[in-house]
């Protein structure tokens, strides 16, 4: 495993672990494949393990596996405060003492002010005291570094960044992402601050892998090294020396493996010209198919309609991606074929939580149209299933 390092020149682990998707059994997470799964990376030099408020079940689960194998000094743990929760400063202390309790620690190394998605985001927290919070917390030892993480465009994330004396910060970056959200402009900002930038959504949630369109995973498949699609992925990430730690949601033994042996051999700067014409060329193959730009975080769930919405958008690009039956066929086994009720109350709730600030409600209609035609409507009905969830 190789290291980058913090503000204090202590050493962060080049791959992190995404704790977001532990893999869940009957609906609960699956703690003794999570530990089995923590504990190899560990082994294997990983030591920043990445969890927020937000992911259900996510900071108990990390909490138990690190108490019970006497693992919490060793490790890095990163929480998130739930900063689009919090209405008084009284909260600020409500939500930390919840996260130290479900993780069984009374120290954060590495905290975050969750999802802010501009400057007002910032401003809101500041008005209510934050700063006063954090100097307490990081005097008390409670915090050891602080940090936000981001979700919106590029001049936004500069200005809080330059507004606040900040040890790192957590963007959403990959090849897909050079020019939109914090972006490489955002990036090498921070870099150039000194400030360790963590990277999330490497794979834009699995889409640069199981979502990759045929003629730019041949792209790959026909270049001269050979490579899955995720490990193009992450080493374009990871040969950027301004890329301090890259998170996965590693939720397999297969891609925990894939994914130290990739932080284990990569070198800075690694990529010539041809790798890079590559990845535009890759780049250019997937944005000429994509239909809705979602990342599956899931930050618009639960939906009050009951509306599965990424997995909806996951089979739309999927019908242009791999073929309309593919896509068809998966909304059906994943979606339509439930038999709860699924409709859309025109709420607008899931916008409002939207990093990449969709027009869901309008692409949920056209997701609908495709995915649903009518014939599998008509035969829908008559198995007494179907539920439109366009319907007003």
């Amino acid at each position: 495993m190789q290291y980058r390092k913090n503000r204090n020149g202590e050493p962060i682990s080049l791959l992190g672990f995404g704790c977001m998707r532990f893999s869940r059994k009957g609906g609960k997470i699956d703690i003794e494949k999570a530990e089995k799964e923590v504990l190899r990376a560990y082994e294997a030099g990983v030591n920043y393990f990445d969890t927020a408020y937000l992911y259900p079940g996510n900071e108990a689960a990390l909490g138990e596996i690190l108490e019970r194998n006497n693992l919490r000094c060793n490790v890095n743990v990163a929480a998130k405060l739930p900063q689009y929760l919090v209405k008084n400063a009284s909260q600020f202390d409500k939500f930390f003492n919840e996260e130290c309790r479900r993780l069984r620690t009374d120290y954060i190394d590495y905290y975050l002010m969750h999802m802010l998605t501009d400057f007002g985001s910032w401003e809101k927290l500041d008005r209510l005291g934050v700063r006063d919070w954090i100097k307490t917390r990081k005097d008390s030892g409670q915090i050891r570094q602080i940090g936000f993480s981001f979700h919106g465009n590029t001049e936004e994330f500069i200005r809080i960044l330059n507004d606040y004396d900040w040890d790192f910060c957590l963007i959403q970056y990959n090849y897909m992402d050079v020019n939109t959200q914090a972006g490489r402009e955002g990036l090498r900002a921070a870099y150039a601050k000194g400030i360790p930038v963590m990277i999330m959504e490497p794979l834009r949630g699995g889409k640069l892998v199981e979502l990759l369109p045929k003629d730019a995973r041949r792209l790959m498949e026909d270049f001269a090294v050979k490579r899955s699609p995720a490990e193009w992925a992450f080493r374009w990430l990871m040969q950027q020396p301004e890329v301090t730690c890259v998170l996965s949601g590693m939720n397999s033994m297969e891609m925990l493996e894939e994914n130290i042996r990739i932080a284990s051999e990569v070198e800075i700067g690694e990529f010539g010209q041809a790798e890079e014409v590559l990845i535009e060329s890759v780049r250019d193959a997937i944005n000429a198919k994509l239909q809705v730009n979602c990342t599956a975080c899931r930050y618009c769930m639960p939906c009050p309609g009951n509306i599965d919405i990424p997995g909806t958008f996951k089979c739309f690009n999927t019908m242009y991606s791999e073929g309309k039956g593919s896509g068809r066929r998966e909304f059906m086994q994943m979606v339509a074929l439930q038999r709860e009720t699924r409709k859309c109350l025109n709420c607008g709730k899931c916008e409002t939580h939207c990093p990449q600030k969709l027009n869901i409600r309008e692409e949920l209609a056209r997701a609908d149209k495709a995915l649903l035609p009518w014939y599998y409507r008509v035969g829908l009905k008559a198995i007494g299933v179907y539920k439109n969830y366009m319907d007003k």
